[in-house]
This record gives structure tokens, sequence and C-alpha cells, in this order.
């Protein structure tokens, strides 16, 4: 079977730290948030792991921004695509993942070098990484120095404000989590997508596929 190159070496890297801590947060998130349900370290602990993961995180998220900024692999983000085909492709994506899978038909994307990501991955991913995840970050950090930043927590509605957004956030990746790991299953074998991000490159299923 044919292999392409889509996953360089400093993205794995990136990757496999990013699932690491974020694992770890919302581990010490929940420790944190529900302290009478989970015993698994002490609340100061706790506190400490996630604040300094945090800091972690978000110095792997500006080496991730730097690297697609100042790289041409920045187009895997952004399809060669008008408005009306990427939300066609992205119908076909869902249909496939919600019906299609389920009887055996084939998947409507086609991996290529800078075409790694369906239309639902590519505005997903966008989403999450340009917005979701700076917020999360930005709100964590406010959060982190009560006082030092109360100024800007004043101006965003108050602590309650922040924290509810921070939480909001933390659940959703509660979810995503689970469903990205699903989601990673599902390639032409149950590991192949995983297996992908620990050596980089990505089996295609016809000589087709490979190009970019």
């Amino acid at each position: 079977m044919p292999r392409i190159y889509v996953h360089p070496l400093p993205v794995r890297i990136w990757h496999w730290i990013n699932a690491a801590g974020f694992v770890a947060m919302l581990v010490t998130g929940f420790q944190i948030r529900y302290i009478g349900l989970f015993n698994l370290m002490s609340f100061r602990t706790a506190v400490v792991l996630h604040n300094w993961i945090g800091f972690v995180l978000i110095g792997n998220f500006f080496i991730w921004l730097v690297f697609y900024l100042f790289t041409d692999k920045i187009r895997v983000y952004h399809p060669e695509l008008s408005p009306m085909k990427h939300f066609r492709a992205s119908f076909r994506q869902a249909m496939f993942y919600g019906y299609g899978i389920f009887k055996g038909e084939p998947n409507p994307h086609h991996v290529s070098v800078y075409q790694k990501f369906n239309s639902m991955q590519s505005m997903s991913y966008q989403v999450i990484m340009l917005l979701l995840v700076p917020l999360q970050f930005y709100t964590g950090v406010l959060l982190w120095d009560v006082s030092r930043f109360s100024g800007m927590i004043d101006v965003l509605g108050g602590v309650r404000v922040v924290d509810t957004a921070h939480v909001l956030i933390f659940i959703f990746f509660a979810g995503f989590i689970p469903m990205h790991i699903y989601l990673a299953t599902l390639g032409h074998t149950r590991i192949a997508h995983i297996k992908s991000m620990l050596t980089g490159y990505e089996e295609v299923e016809d000589e087709h596929s490979v190009g970019g």
C-alpha cells in the first residue's frame, strides 16, 4: 500500500505533547472543580500541576502557530475550495461518518500532502485551534492570578463570567478528546491514523490519493 508523508516531525512532537497535556489538564481540572467526587491528588497538587502544565501548553501552542504561519503547511487548514464546494464536501463527510461508514462505503476524502484533513476537520480544527484553545488559555491565565488581572476580569464581567467560560470550554474538550480518539480509529485499520501520527506516513488506499 503506497504511503505519503503528511505529518512532519515538529507537528508530531507538538501533537503528542498537546495530547498528554490536555489529558493531564482534564484530570487536574476535574480534581479542582469536583474535589468532593475525586481523590486522585490533593487540591494544592492539582492546582500546581494544572497551572504548570497550562503554561507548557501555551508555549507548545505558539510553537504550532509559528510552524504553520511560516511554512507552506498552513495550506492543510485552507483547502482550495469555494465556500459552496467546502459545504458540500463537509456534508458528504458528515453523511459518511453518520451513515456510510456503517454500510462499508468508501471515505469520500482522499488524503494528500496538502489535504490531510477532510473538509469537516479543516473547519473544526480552525475553530478549535484559533478560537477555543486561545480563549481557554486566556481565561486560564486570568484565573491563575485573579488579583493581578482583576482589571481585565472586571471588564469581562467578573470572575464568575471568566470561570464559566473556562469551565464550558473545559467541558467541550472533555467530550472532544474521546470523540477525537474514536475518529482516529476510522482509518483502513483501527490504528492506521494513530500509526501515521507516530511515523509521519499515511497509508493511502490507491495510487490516485498520492500527491500534493
